[in-house]
């Protein structure tokens, strides 16, 4: 029923080029025209990328070789210095390499808590059930709650503040942390310590996860909508129960939208602010460091990189294609 990727492996580059050459076979195809159909949904993105970002992605690149200060009266100039701000960055700044180290564990481990939260959550609201209408609506609210309004609510609203900051001493008060007591009484009775540190973690950053999982249920929702009932009725009549039609059916049909938004989790993890990163980048930007933070982008960039890259390879083993 379901061929693995050696149908899209054989797509060459050259077909890839006549996909958009009128007048020949591969042209007229489902599958080229489907790839136009995608390159135009993306064509605003890839205009507006070139527009707005091209430009400053390059001088950003170029800064990062050069030493680059304010000049009196609006502008800049710049020193080239080689790897000196890259070498800074790995070598000199004392808290960079630190929070790099200790931010993406926390990072990957939230990645992978939203996708199956994410996933699951998916396929509760897939069932039909009375008020499933209210109920995914619900949990499309941290997609709007996350679009910048709350943040902004949370930073600068001061019974907000006043709030948190109470909730703060109350903990200390009180001189008991749940999470991390139930976490010290299991590893003392012997039980699994690293991977119950690793749910713990899961547990203290609930709150970012649930944030984080809005479009990633609306697309594994839209998946799930789209395979056939015929699909599960076939497998009730061979006497498929419902444990074995999700791994057989429901789980090898929504698997290409895994790998989309595991990419997608990571990126947005990865973008946002509130990270230890991104806060010592930003230090510096306020101190006018434009050629440390620049390298501090790049190398921050190539992390991320590298992470997407290896999800996708990790990941796309186990997706399954079907054929058209």
């Amino acid at each position: 029923m379901a061929k693995k990727k050696n149908a899209r492996e054989s797509w060459s580059l050259r077909e890839s080029i006549l996909t958009f050459i009128p007048g020949n076979s591969v042209y007229g195809t489902m599958r080229s025209r489907q790839a136009r159909h995608g390159v135009m949904f993306i064509l605003p993105f890839i205009i507006g990328f070139l527009v707005f970002m091209a430009k400053p992605l390059i001088e950003s690149f170029i800064m990062s070789f050069n030493d680059v200060s304010l000049v009196a009266g609006g502008g800049y100039s710049s020193r080239f210095i080689g790897l000196e701000n890259y070498k800074y960055a790995f070598g000199v700044d004392p808290y960079f390499n630190q929070r790099l180290v200790e931010e993406i564990p926390r990072m990957v481990i939230n990645s992978l808590a939203t996708l199956v939260l994410s996933f699951v959550i998916a396929v509760i609201l897939n069932q039909d059930f009375k008020g499933r209408t209210l109920a995914r609506a619900i949990f499309f609210l941290p997609v709007i709650l996350s679009s910048g309004v709350l943040p902004g609510i949370e930073s600068q609203n001061e019974f907000y503040n006043m709030m948190a900051g109470i909730s703060e001493e109350v903990a200390n008060a009180s001189g008991v942390n749940l999470s991390a007591a139930l976490e010290d009484l299991l590893s003392v009775s012997g039980v699994g310590g690293g991977v119950f540190h690793v749910l713990f973690q899961m547990i203290d950053a609930i709150y970012d996860i649930v944030m984080a999982s809005g479009i990633q249920i609306i697309v594994f929702l839209s998946g799930l909508q789209a395979i056939s009932p015929s699909l599960y009725e076939a497998a009730d009549v061979e006497g498929c129960t419902a444990w074995e039609a999700f791994w057989k059916i429901t789980f090898p049909m929504v698997s290409p939208l895994l790998l989309v938004n595991a990419i997608y989790t990571i990126i947005d993890f990865f973008m946002k602010n509130d990270n230890r990163v991104m806060e010592r980048i930003n230090e510096l930007f306020q101190r006018l460091e434009f050629g440390h933070v620049s390298a501090m982008y790049w190398i921050y960039f190539a992390v991320a990189l590298a992470f997407i890259g290896l999800a996708s390879v990790i990941i796309s083993r186990g997706v399954h294609y079907y054929e058209d």
